[in-house]
């Protein structure tokens, strides 16, 4: 069992930045692929960006490809979404959430056993 705390999360005016951390404990957080999605209100989770257990392999939502950037240091089992050229429709509380699984099973939310309590983010417009 790996347990997940995220931080980093706040208000911000568009076009600021803000780094999301998860960090991990518990089981090596090394043998799990790591992914974030967010959930803003009356919407369902989505899906943001994913990244596999050795970091090798990297997997973003449409609609942040070019602006966040997912990363882990897995010797400080800790993990990081960079988020640039934030809008106001990234307004959402984001979660991180850890898997077993690889590839594209990574897309879907069924595919993490392992979850945050999450950490709102607010993009002022």
């Amino acid at each position: 069992q790996v347990q997940l705390v995220e931080s980093g999360g706040g208000l911000v005016q568009a076009g600021g930045s803000l780094r999301l951390s998860c960090a991990a404990s518990g089981r090596t957080f090394s043998s799990y692929a790591m992914g974030w999605f967010r959930q803003a209100p009356g919407k369902e989770r989505e899906f943001v960006a994913a990244i596999s257990w050795s970091g090798g392999r990297t997997y973003y939502t449409d609609s942040v490809k070019g602006r966040f950037t997912i990363s882990r240091d897995n010797a400080k089992n800790t993990g990081y979404l960079q988020m640039n050229s934030l809008k106001p429709e990234d307004t959402a509380v984001y979660y991180c959430a850890a898997s077993t699984l690889y590839g594209s099973n990574l897309y879907g939310a069924p595919a993490y056993g392992y979850w945050g309590q999450g950490t709102q983010v607010t993009v002022s417009s």
